[in-house]
């Protein structure tokens, strides 16, 4: 599985972005341009469980 496939321009699909804002979901698209500037900013991380950052 290290052959990556790609599709033909025709049937690409644009894939919308939702992120959390003050508590609810909006499509990044909605943002104004300052906002969207600084939502590629953004660090992302992910949390290990509670019982093994104890251990």
């Amino acid at each position: 599985m290290t052959q990556a496939t790609q599709l033909p321009e025709a049937q690409r699909q644009r894939c919308e972005v939702w992120t959390r804002v003050m508590g609810y979901h909006r499509p990044v698209t909605a943002f104004n341009p300052g906002k969207q500037s600084e939502h590629r900013e953004r660090r992302h991380f992910t949390e290990r469980a509670a019982g093994l950052a104890c251990a």
